[in-house]
């Protein structure tokens, strides 16, 4: 393994396309690893984002310390790296994003108590368990608040359903750490008519 380092170390210190194509395109990956790392262990998947902090790691040693050793030499190594390293942590929020990992809450408000409970029922209609608490608007008028807990990556889908309901809807969404309890099952997600029949 040393004798490996030590390779990459010799190659990195030379001149060539080659070495500035190493250098860029291993920042841009060790980058991106390296914030996904974080995403993933921040959201309770410790396992996957210890392992691909190893690699991260790893990767750091070969590209970050092997061009500190000669920067001085040849300056245009350092802004390979910092550009690198500045796509890699916007390519690593773009594939959080993409890949959506975890679980979200999503609070909606709406102005009338009946277009609440009509919306309630739609969603659940579509396979979505969801919570309604009893609000009260600034009139002291009877409203109601519809809480959800779902995967991240069927975020959008609630929000289009709901916005394709209704225009009066107000709608937050803040990241969930942990769950406990409750109804979360995959099987929702693709036939809602299960939901329906677990709360018959």
């Amino acid at each position: 393994m040393s004798e490996f380092i030590q390779a990459i170390a010799n190659f990195t210190t030379g001149t060539t396309i080659a070495v500035y194509a190493f250098i860029f395109i291993g920042k841009i990956v060790e980058v991106t690893l390296g914030t996904l790392s974080t995403v993933l262990i921040n959201k309770g998947i410790r396992l996957p984002g210890i392992l691909v902090g190893i690699i991260e790691y790893v990767l750091w040693l070969l590209i970050t310390t092997s061009v500190m050793i000669g920067y001085k030499d040849d300056p245009i190594k350092i802004l390979f790296l910092v550009s690198a390293s500045a796509i890699g942590k916007y390519l690593g929020m773009r594939l959080d994003e993409r890949l959506a990992f975890g679980l979200c809450s999503i609070s909606v408000f709406l102005p009338s108590g009946e277009e609440s409970l009509a919306l309630a029922n739609f969603l659940r209609d579509n396979g979505f368990g969801l919570t309604i608490l009893d609000g009260h608007g600034i009139d002291d008028s009877k409203k109601y608040v519809l809480m959800l807990t779902l995967k991240r990556k069927r975020s959008k889908e609630v929000i289009k359903l709901i916005n394709g309901f209704t225009e009066n809807a107000v709608i937050t969404v803040s990241q969930v750490t942990s769950f406990i309890g409750g109804y979360l099952n995959k099987s929702t997600a693709k036939n809602p008519s299960l939901w329906e029949n677990r709360n018959k």
